[in-house]
C-alpha cells in the first residue's frame, strides 16, 4: 500500500552572518522570509520545499562557513518583488556545536553533499544520510527531535 503522506525533504540555506546570521533568526522570534535568492537551481530548490520540511542555516563567508542551526518551513514559497521568490522559515534549534566545512570535507560520508559538489549555490537539498551524519556530527540540535506536523 503507497503511504499517504509525502516523506519529510531536507535542506541547506546558506547566508552571511552579517547579512542574517543565527543570531538575527533567533531574535526575530525564530521566524523570518528567506530571500534574496537569484541562482535559477537555487529559486528551483526553494519551490520544491514543503510545510515542516527542516532546513541547515549555513553561515558562509570568509570567517565561519558551518552549520549553526536548523529551520523548517512553515510556509510554502511565494512570490517576492519582480523576479524574486521566498519561503518562510521559523528557528528549530541551535545545533550543539556547529559543524565547520573543513569538518564536513573530511568525512567521507559526505562526499555526495551538494555543498562540497556545488559550493556557491546558497539553497541546497540535503540527502537523509547526509542530515543524519551532520547531526551526529554537531551533536544534534535544539531541545531534542522536531515536534513534527501541526495536523494541517
Amino acid at each position: 500500500m503507497a503511504r499517504e503522506k509525502k516523506q519529510k525533504q531536507y535542506w541547506l540555506l546558506k547566508t552571511e552572518p552579517g547579512e542574517w546570521s543565527w543570531e538575527d533568526q533567533a531574535a526575530n522570534g525564530g521566524l523570518s522570509k528567506w530571500d534574496g535568492v537569484k541562482n535559477k537551481q537555487a529559486q528551483k530548490n526553494l519551490k520544491s520545499m514543503r510545510l515542516g520540511d527542516l532546513c541547515f542555516f549555513y553561515h558562509s563567508g570568509a570567517k565561519a562557513r558551518r552549520v549553526v542551526g536548523v529551520v523548517s518551513v512553515v510556509r510554502e514559497w511565494y512570490p517576492d518583488g519582480e523576479d524574486g521568490i521566498a519561503v518562510d522559515v521559523k528557528a528549530v534549534g541551535e545545533m550543539r556545536a556547529a559543524v565547520d566545512l573543513k569538518e564536513m570535507k573530511g568525512d567521507g560520508g559526505l562526499k555526495d553533499f551538494a555543498l562540497l559538489r556545488q559550493p556557491r549555490l546558497s539553497v541546497a537539498p540535503v540527502p537523509e544520510k547526509v542530515w543524519d551524519r551532520i547531526c551526529e556530527l554537531g551533536g544534534g540540535f535544539g531541545d531534542g527531535e522536531d515536534e513534527g506536523d501541526d495536523g494541517d
